[in-house]
């Protein structure tokens, strides 16, 4: 169990920068909506791992997860935002992001190491992974509508 542990640990630290990685390449190209929008309908295909048993989870655990995404999610709408170059609209590159994934990484890990003593690793998946698409449902909705009214200013 501890080197399905330690897997596990290496894995969300290898998405973490991923996820850094992808957000300053996406800083040189412009966006548009798809590019903002497809990411929560991505990830939602992952909630097909509710109809294995060992990942159920009581609802009461999977509300708190989900309200804890969007708590963490603030983060991300505040350190986001677009900027219009020749017509284009261009996610602003942040320096604050990376340190809010990084920290988000850490308190990921610490809540990690403190849940597996009453969980099993399987539920504690599901519970992140409701985390993490709590965070990033309402952090894409809240790029969307502010790109939506950035494309209406520029029409």
């Amino acid at each position: 169990m501890i080197s399905l542990y330690i897997a596990t640990t290496i894995i969300a630290l290898f998405m973490g920068l991923i996820v850094m990685f992808v957000r300053m390449r996406s800083a040189k190209k412009p966006t548009n909506a798809k590019k903002i929008i497809l990411p929560p309908f991505f990830m939602a295909t992952g909630f097909f791992m509710f109809t294995v048993p060992i990942f159920h989870i009581e609802l009461s655990y999977a509300v708190a997860a989900f309200i804890l995404g969007n708590l963490f999610s603030l983060f991300l709408i505040k350190s986001s935002s677009f900027i219009e170059k020749d017509g284009d609209i261009y996610m602003e590159r942040s320096k604050v992001f990376m340190f809010i994934i990084l920290g988000l990484i850490i308190i990921r890990l610490v809540l990690k190491t403190y849940i597996n003593q009453y969980i099993t690793l399987y539920e504690t998946s599901s519970l992140f992974f409701i985390v993490a698409f709590g965070m990033l449902l309402p952090w894409r909705l809240s790029m969307y509508a502010t790109y939506k009214k950035m494309i209406n200013n520029i029409n």
